[in-house]
């Protein structure tokens, strides 16, 4: 399998500096979406964070494969078409639809939505990957998680017009569509040949739960 290295290197100054940026970038994020005075600026930034997310995960893969596109681009199809199918339908989520938050749409589809697949996925599968030999047990634990950051996510989406659902709750099944879907995509991420290892998957992990912790403590309290 052809493989090659990353062609930008980060040096140890940049990756220190990268460390202490990340968790900086969203406590930022809750400031500003949290204050009236700035919100509407920060919803705007909502499109190029998760673009830095990418690129952040990016830079900190060191090496390449032809397994490690594939993972990439399946997960983001995957995540894009899925949401497509869902908005369009109602059936795999319930009956949904995207605000304006998330950025410029395809098919009334947030280009973007993909990325948050792509960074949840390989996020998670890297920080598990040592959990146990067993690829489906990693696969099983990993999507639980994942769906345990979208339980995170759902009530800040919500109020940040990421996205509005037709019914008062968030139905159930959106919570079992994620869990199958982030395990079929887990389980390619466990089948698939390349280097796991990225050491801004973890913190940028923690970060995005944290930050959507945060902003569920907050209107906890308001």
């Amino acid at each position: 399998m052809y493989s090659f290295p990353n062609p930008i290197r980060l040096s140890s100054s940049a990756e220190r500096i990268i460390f202490v940026i990340l968790p900086l970038m969203h406590i930022a994020g809750v400031v500003g979406l949290q204050l009236p005075v700035s919100q509407s600026l920060f919803k705007t930034l909502v499109p190029f964070h998760l673009l830095s997310c990418v690129g952040l995960l990016f830079l900190f893969q060191e090496e390449w494969n032809t397994s490690t596109i594939i993972l990439w681009l399946t997960s983001y199809l995957v995540g894009f078409f899925i949401e497509a199918l869902g908005v369009h339908t109602g059936l795999i989520f319930g009956a949904y639809q995207y605000g304006e938050t998330l950025g410029w749409k395809i098919i009334d589809i947030p280009v973007l939505i993909g990325a948050n697949w792509l960074i949840l996925v390989f996020s998670t599968g890297v920080v598990i990957q040592h959990l146990h030999p067993n690829k489906w047990l990693k696969a099983a634990v990993g999507a639980a998680l994942i769906v345990f950051i979208d339980v995170l996510i759902e009530p800040v989406a919500i109020k940040l017009d990421f996205w509005v659902w037709e019914e008062p709750t968030v139905p159930l099944q959106n919570y079992i569509a994620w869990y199958i879907i982030s395990f079929g995509l887990l389980c390619l991420f466990y089948s698939l040949s390349f280097p796991k290892k990225n050491r801004i998957a973890g913190l940028l992990l923690i970060c995005q739960a944290l930050f959507f912790a945060v902003h569920n403590f907050i209107y906890q309290l308001l």
